[in-house]
């Protein structure tokens, strides 16, 4: 009676052994697959990710910045060893971001930065030229507290290049290169409702167009206002913004400046308009009027119109 208890005994366990091992392989093989799924997954997004223009990172943040990893694709900026190199030190990031975004790259590494918006940040490439970068980048925390960051950078030179270039198209005159009419409006905007300074407005008409036009043909008269433009533009600073507003109108806004600054300012215009000269037999002519305000917010309307009163002023009484 014993000894076939055991034998049952002995028999059930070899058969549960056997049943095991095969679950066990079952299970192994399941595991395998797996793995190999999610290894072929992540090649794929890997591969995905890895373009020439796009780069991927990981980055500890806490308790100091260190790299632990940058795939390969970053070498195509930034030249070769230069993945070694930000392992070694990851103080070249903060060495090679263009100053003016310096503090952006603080924010994200402090957390004070909206991850779920695109940043976008300049680094110095092997050449020595700052390439544009977006980059979306995920938080990681512990216990509430940021502890590293992890990434995907793609280069978008080619898409800031068509961004300056609509962005020209959109605010310069197509026949003279300076500021056009929209640009004006958005000055006229900022400084009516946004920034209170002292300011003035000074219009210009070119006379004689039509003439021009009608005696000599559209050639001489874009000719003229080409070479108006040119004239203004002269004086063109970080204070004195100048635009075509019109077919043969031009405005100057002259911001910061005193009433006695402006008077100067009206002078060295009227003079260099007298003593301008081109290969041509047309002389290049502009009527002038300006108004000044010391406060520019919500005087802009009034300060247009008085410019304007006084500029046809000029241009009648230089007909006379």
């Amino acid at each position: 009676m014993g000894l076939t208890i055991n034998l049952h005994f002995v028999t059930g366990f070899l058969i549960a052994l056997i049943l095991g091992g095969i679950i066990n392989i079952y299970v192994y093989r399941r595991l395998k697959r797996q793995q190999q799924s999610l290894t072929e997954e992540h090649n794929r997004f890997v591969h995905l990710i890895e373009t020439p223009n796009d780069f991927i990172y990981y980055a500890k943040v806490s308790p100091e910045v260190k790299f632990e990893y940058l795939s390969p694709s970053a070498e195509n900026f930034f030249g070769e060893n230069s993945i070694a190199r930000a392992y070694a030190s990851s103080n070249i990031a903060f060495i090679d971001i263009h100053p003016d975004d310096y503090e952006i790259l603080m924010k994200k590494v402090r957390g004070d930065i909206d991850y779920s918006k695109p940043i976008i940040q300049r680094w110095k490439d092997k050449d020595g030229t700052y390439r544009w970068f977006e980059e979306y980048a995920t938080p990681i925390y512990k216990k509430g507290k940021l502890t590293a960051l992890q990434g995907v950078l793609r280069n978008i030179d080619e898409r800031i290049v068509l961004q300056e270039k609509l962005d020209y198209q959109l605010y310069h005159d197509a026949l003279t290169g300076i500021y056009n009419r929209a640009y004006f409006e958005m000055i006229f905007t900022k400084y009516n409702e946004e920034v209170n300074t002292s300011l003035a407005i000074i219009l210009c008409d070119l006379d004689d167009l039509k003439f021009v036009n009608d005696n000599y043909g559209h050639k001489q008269g874009d000719l003229l206002i080409k070479k108006a433009a040119e004239l203004l533009n002269a004086f063109s600073s970080q204070t004195i913004t100048v635009a075509r507003i019109g077919g043969d109108e031009f405005i100057l806004f002259a911001e910061g400046k005193n009433e006695q600054e402006i008077d100067c300012l009206i002078e060295r215009i009227e003079y260099k308009i007298e003593h301008y000269n081109y290969e041509s037999k047309l002389k290049v002519k502009l009527s002038v009027g300006h108004a000044f305000t010391q406060s520019s917010r919500g005087e802009l309307g009034r300060l247009f119109s008085a410019a304007d009163r006084n500029m046809y002023l000029d241009k009648s009484m230089r007909k006379a």
